[in-house]
């Protein structure tokens, strides 16, 4: 389940980035200032739209094509890419939720900063996960630890 939604977040991310570029801090500037901080809320606000967009979509789509098949088989496969599409936009409205906890983090001025122990995520993590709460070694504790105990 996981990898499935961090395949739905890149894929949006990777259309967000050719609207907006990597932030470039200037020589000196202090990490997650206004402007960064700015930056991010753009770029999230961006994302949640696209998000919100897709799901109106496929809401709209899913009504446009309620079809009853009389063939069992044509309606077995009808139901699975239902499920399968609504299972992709219950994903999508999960990172919504998560983006909405992002903003609210910047408004509290605690973007930016792993929740775990407290030390700068960095830019570049940011940029590439803008709703990233751990540091890198923080997730990759939690990474081995999940892989240790199975889940």
């Amino acid at each position: 389940m996981f990898s499935r939604e961090r395949n739905t977040e890149s894929s949006i991310l990777e259309l967000l980035s050719k609207h907006f570029p990597p932030y470039v801090p200037k020589k000196g500037e202090e990490y997650m200032n206004a402007t960064q901080r700015a930056h991010f809320r753009k770029v999230l606000e961006a994302l949640k739209g696209e998000l919100s967009q897709d799901i109106d979509r496929t809401v709209q789509a899913m009504q446009d094509d309620a079809t009853v098949f009389a063939d069992p088989n044509d309606r077995a496969t009808q139901e699975s890419d239902i499920s399968l599409e609504l299972r992709n936009r219950d994903r999508e409205r999960k990172l919504i939720r998560k983006i909405d906890e992002t903003i609210a983090r910047i408004d509290k001025d605690d973007y930016g900063y792993c929740e775990k122990c407290g030390v700068e995520i960095g830019l570049k993590r940011l940029q590439a996960r803008p709703t990233a709460t751990l540091c890198i070694d923080c997730k990759t504790l939690d990474e081995q630890r999940e892989k240790q105990s199975g889940k």
